[in-house]
């Protein structure tokens, strides 16, 4: 699915910065410091980031009739 657009435990606004993330760790650069550089301290936003799995590319051939 598409990342969430606030953290599920905290509540913080992280969605603006899924395609920073995921642009940078693409780069080669480590989950851990990208996520210091971005300003996400707290575990629960952190895993939000570290678990997220994207699945549009499986649901998109199905649809509604």
């Amino acid at each position: 699915m598409k990342f969430p657009v606030r953290c599920f435990t905290c509540g913080a606004v992280i969605g603006k910065d899924w395609d920073k993330f995921i642009e940078k760790v693409n780069a080669g650069d480590d989950p851990e410091k990208v996520l210091d550089q971005l300003g996400y301290h707290r575990y629960c936003c952190r895993r939000m980031f570290l678990s997220h799995v994207e699945l549009m590319h499986v649901i998109a051939p199905y649809r509604r009739v």
